[in-house]
């Protein structure tokens, strides 16, 4: 018998949760920022899209979905591309500092 659990699961059980999005109802442009947006202007296209976000029923699920698929753009979640950076950075961190701490126990 076939291992059912290796088999690509129906696209619509993962995705399905899209289509509960607040951001349906928002213009897309408000989420990615034009080439070249710097400063006040992204700062505050950010804060709009980060609202829409708040009273979102799915929010934690396009977060969980723009951190592990690593999206580069955009607003995911209620995170910025910022956000996600510091995100990265934060567990890069502590994995560093776990695996130094691994180490010095195995020195030891």
């Amino acid at each position: 018998m076939a291992e059912l659990s290796r088999l690509p699961v129906p696209v619509a059980d993962v995705w399905e949760w899209q289509y509960q999005g607040s951001c349906r109802e928002a213009d897309p442009q408000l989420f990615f920022h034009p080439e070249g947006e710097r400063g006040p202007a992204r700062h505050k296209r950010d804060a709009a899209a980060v609202a829409v976000c708040a009273g979102c029923p799915v929010m934690q699920q396009c977060r969980e979905h723009g951190l592990s698929v690593r999206e580069p753009y955009g607003v995911w979640g209620g995170l910025t591309e910022e956000d996600r950076e510091a995100i990265y950075v934060a567990e890069r961190k502590e994995r560093r500092e776990a695996r130094k701490a691994t180490q010095l126990r195995e020195a030891s």
